[in-house]
């Protein structure tokens, strides 16, 4: 089997994998000059390779940690545990341990243990469909009270969502406390985050140089400019310089995306991908010759910080791994059409390296190496209330066609371990469409919803 597959990014290097040990000849084609999309590399000033974007790997990521045992990373891989706090009004109090939750002064001793029991109740959800039509609102203040809501989880909400998050349903905040909690053990409740020595362009090259040793083919710098449909099945990819017939063609690109490679689609399918929506991020990476704040994750709760939170890296990769640097991201995720994005890089830096120094006293400017800035329309999936049928199908409308999106992966995390995760997923319900026989084709599609 002949398949041709759209994005180099990990979904897509973890699709061609999967496919190519099944024994499929695997296309990949990627627009940009190298592969991981998101999940792709950085180069710095002095030729340092880091991941563009913060991608921790967590202890609790078996699937990630058993692909990279796969393809002989295991050696590779290093694990720290790591420090949680929220930045409030100038200070920052720690939140890694239930002692620290106890201690919490922004709460009152009612409003913490009710957020303990917060966190309790999400553990204890069996049946996650059933917070799809819930407000996150609703649920945490139902839950928590609504001094704990105001003073902790709206700040935050409205940092991540860049303002309105009426329509987010409960699912999101249970994903991510689900998450957090599984990597967390003992009574101490340390948590640990890993990642891969070199960022995720190790993994990324290991899966290729495995698709090209078996046949496959990695083509960069050459973007898809259709999809060729004719009577009603994707036949071929057409290219600048001509098209290429496959037997199954898989789609990893944002929804949007997709739909203008798709001219001659159904317009109702074409209106579905259009309709998704996403975040976008702007997320300079502070590259300094020192630590910032020793913690890996700092939440912010004050409005008057630009940025979404501080992700200081390096608390968890030794910074002989980055070239010497201590890396800080300071994401902003931004809404459809938000103001932030039209901005330059050097008003990003000015307004970014402010607000550092009205949070940190102590900072000093010129402990700055270099601050590069990523910038991304499409990154997170927006998912509205009730939004759970509105997702596409990995099977598209036109036969020949599989879609694989973020958007699918609701209402898990994006991130590595739920991406190759759905990746497998997918390689399994293509392999199995085309290799069934007629009499004997699976009536069900394999489940890739997490």
């Amino acid at each position: 089997m002949r398949v041709g597959i759209i994005g180099g990014g990990i979904l897509g290097a973890t699709l061609g994998y999967a496919l190519t040990r099944s024994g499929a000849h695997v296309d990949i084609y990627e627009a940009g000059p190298e592969l991981g999309g998101l999940a792709g590399p950085l180069t710095l000033a002095d030729g340092t390779l880091i991941d563009r974007y913060y991608h921790a790997i967590l202890s609790s990521d078996s699937n990630l940690v058993d692909l990279c045992t796969e393809l002989g990373l295991a050696d590779q891989m290093r694990f720290k545990p790591t420090r949680m706090g929220f930045y409030d009004n100038g200070a920052i109090y720690p939140m890694t341990s239930t002692l620290e939750l106890l201690r919490f002064p922004l709460l009152t001793w009612t409003d913490r243990v009710r957020l303990g029991q917060t966190v309790l109740g999400a553990m204890m959800v069996r049946d996650w469909r059933s917070l799809d039509e819930v407000s996150v609102e609703k649920w945490l203040v139902a839950r928590g009270g609504r001094h704990a809501y105001e003073t902790l989880w709206k700040p935050m909400l409205k940092a991540k969502f860049d303002g309105g998050f009426d329509q987010v349903p409960a699912t999101w905040i249970w994903s991510r406390i689900v998450r957090i909690k599984s990597t967390r053990s003992g009574a101490a409740q340390k948590e640990e985050a890993g990642h891969i020595i070199g960022g995720y362009i190790t993994l990324l090259e290991a899966m290729a140089t495995y698709i090209e040793a078996s046949g496959g083919h990695i083509h960069l710098r050459t973007p898809v400019q259709e999809i060729v449909v004719e009577q009603g099945a994707a036949r071929a990819l057409r290219l600048a310089n001509g098209t290429v017939p496959y037997d199954a063609i898989i789609a990893t690109v944002q929804t949007p995306l997709l739909s203008r490679l798709l001219p001659s689609a159904p317009a109702t399918y074409r209106t579905q991908l259009e309709a998704q929506e996403y975040l976008g991020i702007i997320c300079p990476v502070a590259v300094l010759n020192q630590p910032l704040t020793g913690y890996w994750t700092l939440n912010i709760t004050d409005d008057t910080v630009p940025f979404t939170g501080v992700i200081e890296t390096t608390a968890y990769i030794d910074p002989a791994y980055t070239g010497g640097h201590h890396l800080v991201y300071l994401p902003k995720y931004t809404a459809p059409g938000s103001e932030w994005q039209k901005k330059s890089d050097d008003e990003i830096r000015t307004i970014w390296v402010d607000a550092l120094k009205r949070m940190f006293p102590d900072f000093d400017p010129a402990t700055i190496v270099e601050m590069p800035i990523g910038r991304h329309r499409f990154v997170e999936p927006l998912h509205p209330l009730g939004g759970l049928a509105q997702i596409p199908a990995v099977e598209s409308p036109i036969d020949g066609l599989y879609v694989a999106t973020t958007a699918q992966i609701y209402p898990a995390l994006t991130n590595g371990e739920s991406v190759t995760r759905h990746a497998q997923a997918v390689a399994a319900q293509v392999l199995a469409r085309n290799t069934a026989t007629p009499e004997h084709a699976q009536s069900e599609p394999v489940p890739v919803i997490a």
